[in-house]
């Protein structure tokens, strides 16, 4: 209880410096890739409170290195993501964001600025555990292939060799002062679907002189749909129910009242929770594709751009921290999640080390904090930042201890 108490105390002191370092990321978001003054930011607050660190790992991606006792015992890793979404702002809020069209609306600055307090905690309680603690501040979540793949590739896992990781999500529909936990497989992989249907355009009064591709793109649409509705109980080889969704979200056509065009280009998303039906279905939606292509006698090509892998969450190292986070905050503040058919590029580390990714809550009902992500008037009860920063230092210090 000692620990708990030191580092609940610890974020309270810290919160009004985790209130300034958030609303200044709300109000200077920066797209995916491009976080320069981020990680700028982010690098002077860790040299403000001495924690040693990488920079310039892909490009605007940092590592700090928080050291105790004995650091080559175990390595683990913590995760924020820094990057923001192409969305215009609408809340009226005195930190709301300054840059035109682009707006941390998925809560990476949360995300950051929490990471930044769990560190700062940590580095002042590094005589408490045994072991080393890597905060990586990651650039691109937003943006195939994901900044966490790019991290992985320049070496974050390793040197020295990562054993757990970390990483929390705001989570709107939740009250502030509580999170969620799902043990084992938690998050869908996602792929991008690209179909372009070359018709033949012309008058749309001479039906015999034209191959009209929205009606070839319509049929298309139509078949996924038959085939791949997630109330299908859809089974992959092993006869498992396998949650799977195939939509699409956007179809251009380019023509007019009486103009056919020439081609049709259609968008949309895959997502599922195992990589052989992953695979199979790839092939299964270019069949279609191919097969209504040929009735109407029209070329199409579909491209599948593969995106992030489907999320698990080790099963030991979940339930420890379900444990240590009822501990923390109180068993009625830790909830049971479900599945969910959201993305999230963590899922690479995921799948090279146990891992654990658990949801903060942010919502408000009686404030009226209730938007969802990705919307333009997403924000959160602020509250939450001593959860977000506390937490995550307890539960980092639990493994080491």
């Amino acid at each position: 209880m000692h620990l708990i108490s030191e580092i609940k105390s610890k974020s309270e002191v810290l919160f009004q410096d985790l209130l300034t370092i958030r609303r200044y990321l709300h109000q200077n978001p920066e797209l995916s890739f491009k976080e320069y003054n981020t990680s700028k930011y982010i690098q002077n607050i860790l040299k403000e409170h001495n924690v040693p660190f990488q920079n310039n790992v892909v490009e605007t991606g940092i590592v700090a290195f928080i050291k105790g006792k004995n650091p080559d015992k175990k390595t683990i890793l913590l995760r924020a993501d820094m990057d923001a979404l192409p969305i215009e702002e609408k809340n009226n809020v005195e930190y709301a964001s300054k840059n035109t069209g682009v707006m941390h609306a998925c809560g990476h600055d949360v995300h950051s600025a929490s990471a930044l307090g769990a560190a700062i905690i940590l580095n002042q309680l590094k005589s408490s555990f045994e072991g080393t603690i890597k905060v990586i501040f990651q650039p691109g979540e937003e943006l195939l292939p994901g900044g966490a793949s790019l991290m992985i590739k320049e070496g974050i896992l390793e040197n020295p060799k990562v054993e757990t990781a970390l990483a929390q999500h705001v989570f709107p529909s939740m009250e502030a002062g509580k999170v969620g936990f799902k043990s084992g497989m938690y998050m869908a992989s996602t792929d991008e679907l690209y179909l372009t249907v070359n018709g033949k355009g012309g008058h749309a009064a001479m039906p015999a002189e034209y191959i009209n591709p929205l009606v070839v793109a319509s049929e298309i649409i139509l078949e996924v749909n038959r085939a791949f509705m997630i109330e299908n109980s859809l089974k992959a080889t092993n006869g498992e129910n396998i949650p799977t969704v195939v939509a699409f979200g956007k179809i251009e056509g380019l023509g007019a009242t009486n103009v056919i065009p020439d081609k049709v280009e259609v968008a949309g998303t895959f997502r599922t929770m195992d990589e052989n039906w992953r695979n199979m279905v790839h092939g299964l939606l270019q069949e279609i594709v191919k097969k209504v292509s040929d009735t109407y006698k029209v070329k199409s090509d579909l491209r599948i751009e593969k995106g992030y892998p489907f999320l698990v969450n080790d099963i030991n190292l979940t339930n420890n921290c379900v444990t240590w986070a009822k501990e923390y905050l109180g068993s009625e503040n830790v909830e049971e999640l479900p599945l969910r058919m959201t993305a999230e590029d963590f899922a690479f580390i995921s799948q090279k080390v146990p891992s654990c990714f658990y949801r903060l809550g942010t919502g408000n009902k009686k404030a009226g904090i209730t938007s969802g992500v990705h919307t333009a008037t997403f924000n959160i009860d602020e509250n939450a930042l001593k959860v977000g920063s506390g937490l995550m230092a307890y539960l980092a210090i639990k493994q080491l201890s």
